[in-house]
């Protein structure tokens, strides 16, 4: 966090020709109110070290005995030892000859001991609680009825899962079937409720009886709940007030944007390409799917967890007696093979651990769901795309200067051991080979469990993760394989390879099990007009 922060800072000073001070004041100017404190921390820095440099001195980085000096930037060359400079910052005695004098006893006041503790201001201690709450327990932080549905967006609210109508009412909620077709409310917040004047019918039931109504869920890791850092954070050249005007919302929402996603997107893309989703597509076949979507992913997690029922009843919004059916994607696309450790095969998902709690999670499942329902299982990726594709490429912090690649990226959060995937970010072509041969033994579990298991409440389908597929058509489209892949950390699907990805899902869906997408409701155009006709939307 420390080299990242101190590298912008510098990079802004290069680009505007001004002092480190100036270029601090300046990343304050665009960091949007409260956000400004941990802005303000930061102290004067000699632009001529570079950020390695800087945060080992202030002890925001430090080499643990025993282990190798992690950097990002070339160690300097100022001694005849190549890490000579770099080694002094070790000792105590050196450290006033790296950071400007004046401003050595602010940092150390200021920065280095203030950074690791800023939930510990006033101002932002209250939003940290939050995020804690949301991340431990993946529900709406504000919802007021209980009914795991909220109208507030961040915070696990409704870009996470449909948008509440009534927030007083706990039978009242995205999915439900109507209560007595809606003549007199909207009990499922799908938007059609009341009856008819020309004939008494309700418009409920008009409209969506027999129309095979479904919502879909997502089980997703960090790739599903679409993780993105803007790169405009890092890049100086394009940095602006306007760059961190985001910057509240993705916080609150973990730096993840489900409301884009390829599962539950429902909003129009902001952060580059273009919003494509299942759930879109299942609106557009029948409007009386409206806000009936759950995005329950999380950033890390693996396969489903031992203790299901902990997992599920604290996240899962579906009654068996009272909702419609769902379609329910699991995709946990990496994490079983992806983590930072050394001897990252020894921590990988065994396909024994797989089996045995993929069909826990599934017979769960089968507890819950509404009789009708589908799970589709989703291979997980061939990671390997990611080195060959990015590896010798600049990431944003090294466009301007051309000194960072993602390789580098890869082998400093390797390093320290914070690496999303040890695996496939690594110039180690053999342990990319065994990390992608594990990926695709997992890959044939979850085929088999699709193949031979059966359920009373939904039935199973499999399908591979579709990178290749996904390539091919961007590559027809003029695009370029690296921007598929999200810029900042190299590793996740960007937003293009999200609504590509959608396409291809549906394709497959709608060739080979039509009876997952449900039928097209004839009355979807004059649901919509009467919409129109009376302001709403």
């Amino acid at each position: 966090g420390c080299v990242l922060v101190v590298s912008v800072i510098e990079q802004l000073a290069q680009w505007h020709n001004s002092t480190v001070k100036a270029a601090v004041e300046r990343l304050c100017s665009y960091t949007p109110g409260k956000y400004q404190i941990i802005c303000h921390m930061l102290c004067c820095i000699d632009k001529k070290m570079n950020a390695d440099v800087v945060c080992h001195s202030l002890k925001l980085c430090k080499q643990d005995p025993g282990q190798p000096l992690c950097h990002l930037y070339p160690p300097p060359k100022k001694e005849k030892h190549s890490h000579g400079l770099f080694y002094a910052l070790l000792h105590k005695e050196e450290k006033h000859q790296i950071i400007s004098a004046h401003s050595a006893h602010i940092c150390y006041s200021g920065f280095f001991m203030g950074f690791p503790s800023v939930c510990a201001f006033p101002l932002l201690a209250n939003l940290c609680e939050k995020i804690k709450y949301i991340i431990r327990n993946k529900l709406p932080f504000e919802d007021f009825d209980g009914d795991k549905f909220s109208t507030f967006p961040t915070l696990r609210g409704y870009h996470w899962r449909g948008r509440d109508c009534n927030d007083k009412n706990t039978t009242v909620y995205p999915g439900r079937r109507p209560e007595n077709w809606d003549v007199e409310s909207d009990s499922n917040c799908n938007g059609i409720w009341g009856v008819d004047p020309k004939d008494g019918i309700p418009y409920e039931e008009k409209f969506c009886k027999g129309a095979d109504s479904q919502g879909v869920v997502l089980l997703g890791d960090s790739a599903g709940a679409h993780f993105h850092i803007p790169p405009e954070w890092m890049t100086v050249t394009q940095m602006s007030a306007k760059s961190f005007a985001n910057l509240p919302m993705a916080f609150t929402n973990e730096l993840d944007w489900p409301q884009f996603s390829e599962v539950t997107g429902f909003l129009n893309s902001t952060i580059g390409g273009w919003t494509d989703s299942l759930y879109l597509r299942l609106r557009r076949r029948n409007r009386c799917n409206h806000r009936d979507l759950q995005n329950i992913s999380q950033n890390g997690i693996m396969y489903l967890p031992i203790n299901t029922d902990v997992y599920f009843s604290f996240s899962l919004a579906r009654n068996q007696l009272l909702d419609n059916p769902a379609i329910v994607i699991y995709a946990t696309i990496g994490n079983d093979v992806c983590n930072g450790n050394r001897d990252t095969l020894a921590h990988m998902t065994t396909p024994k651990e797989m089996l045995s709690n993929v069909v826990q999670a599934l017979q769960y499942l089968d507890s819950r769901l509404p009789n009708g329902s589908h799970v589709i299982l989703t291979g997980l990726v061939d990671g390997r795309f990611l080195w060959d594709n990015l590896h010798d490429r600049y990431h944003p912090l090294g466009q301007l200067n051309r000194d960072i690649t993602y390789s580098q990226l890869y082998s400093f959060l390797d390093c320290l051991q914070v690496s999303p995937c040890s695996g496939w970010l690594t110039p180690n072509e053999t342990l990319r080979n065994l990390t992608s041969e594990r990926a695709l033994q997992l890959s044939n579990v979850l085929k088999e469990i699709a193949r031979s298991e059966k359920f009373v409440n939904f039935d199973i389908f499999y399908m591979d993760f579709p990178l290749r597929q996904t390539a091919e058509e961007w590559h027809k489209m003029g695009g370029e394989p690296w921007q598929l892949i999200e810029p900042v950390d190299g590793f996740h699907p960007s937003q293009i390879a999200a609504a590509i990805g959608t396409d291809i899902t549906w394709q497959k869906a709608l060739h080979e099990w039509p009876q997952v997408l449900g039928k097209e409701n004839p009355f979807n155009d004059q649901i919509e007009a009467i919409f129109k006709d009376q302001g709403g939307h």
